[in-house]
């Protein structure tokens, strides 16, 4: 009997991928991350609940005080990328350096195990041809969670299983509910497990950071306005500008430096090209050529055609064959050719080699 040990959060997601496991014959284990104290999914409630799961599975249960970590690689990563005018990704960071990594280290290391599963809905292939293991899109696209898993490394693909990424999400349900699971009807979460536990992402951050007036401006330097504070702020944003201006104004920049919101049109917020950095190629080796692909620059986008051109193994240029609106800094850029995912990195700030 294969031993797998499945990443539980205490939501139908990754408990009906522990109970489809279990049904298939696997030896499973379920282990949960302290990840912070408070509300939301992944902390005090959602370890009750994965706990009372794996007593419905009759399945051991472990919890493992990840808190340093994810203050460390989530908590100031987010505090500094803010206080510096980009806007981080924190979920990839998460599922690299505190989740998936953590959870396969463990797994080898105190359960004699060499397999983790989440209930993540994405898919994983192994292509003799390259010799790597591939990221897929899930078939329920409209769940699909490869984008979020992009910087995952070759070793934690290949001792990763994703049970649903075959499924789709109102099927997810149906099984939970077959299984009589107690989290088949839990709501989903609607956000950041930071947001969940804090109301929001500004009333997170304000607790870190300090408010710091400063002032709107527009390209040319001249103030239309002020903030309590850039943090507050992400490009692309247009509500809460609190300027009157004759055309609705978008954030296309921010200052720390100077301590400035930069807003202007929306023909000022499209830019044709992108410089990603930290680049992790997944299911191809890092190519020496250009190669043609469809990018998304943020979860919720439609991916998009585009011409990736290697700099370096860890950085590339993005040239879109269409100008996008609102390409951040610190988010995701991800290429994809169909299902395959074939790498992502971070966007830079700069618009130029």
């Amino acid at each position: 009997m294969e031993k797998v040990v499945i990443g539980l959060s205490g939501g139908v997601d990754s408990s009906t991928a522990a109970a489809v496991l279990h049904h298939q014959g696997y030896e499973v284990i379920g282990l949960t991350l302290w990840l912070m104290k408070g509300k939301g999914q992944c902390c005090s409630e959602g370890m009750v609940d994965a706990a009372m799961i794996c007593e419905q599975l009759n399945i051991p249960h472990h919890i493992v005080d990840t808190r340093d970590v994810f203050q460390t690689y989530i908590v100031d990563y987010l505090v500094a990328g803010y206080s510096d005018g980009i806007t981080p990704l924190p979920c990839s960071q998460c599922n690299k350096t505190v989740k998936f990594g953590p959870m396969l280290q463990y797994a080898k290391e105190n359960l004699g195990c060499d397999r983790i599963a989440t209930g993540h809905y994405a898919r994983i292939q192994f292509n003799p041809e390259n010799g790597r293991y591939q990221l897929l899109k899930a078939v329920d696209l409209s769940k699909d969670q490869s984008y979020f898993l992009y910087d995952l490394s070759q070793e934690l693909l290949a001792g990763s299983i994703f049970p649903l990424g075959e499924t789709p999400k109102s099927e997810t349900r149906r099984i939970a509910a077959d299984f009589n699971l107690k989290t088949a009807e839990k709501p989903e979460s609607q956000d950041l497990c930071l947001v969940e536990a804090n109301g929001s992402m500004q009333a997170f951050l304000d607790k870190y950071i300090s408010q710091k007036d400063g002032d709107i401006v527009d390209r040319s330097g001249k103030v239309l306005g002020k903030h309590s504070g850039i943090h507050h702020y992400t490009i692309g944003q247009r509500k809460g500008l609190g300027v009157a201006y004759a055309e609705p104004l978008y954030v296309i920049g921010l200052d720390p430096v100077m301590n400035r919101v930069i807003v202007g049109t929306r023909d000022s917020a499209v830019d044709s090209t992108c410089f990603v950095s930290r680049v992790n190629w997944v299911s191809i080796a890092p190519p020496d050529a250009p190669i043609r692909a469809e990018v998304r620059i943020r979860y919720r986008s439609p991916a998009v055609p585009a011409t990736v051109v290697p700099l370096d193994n860890q950085r590339v240029q993005v040239v879109f064959d269409e100008p996008q609106f609102s390409i951040t800094p610190g988010q995701a850029a991800v290429w994809y050719d169909g299902d395959i995912l074939l790498g992502g990195g971070i966007i830079d700030r700069q618009t130029q080699a």
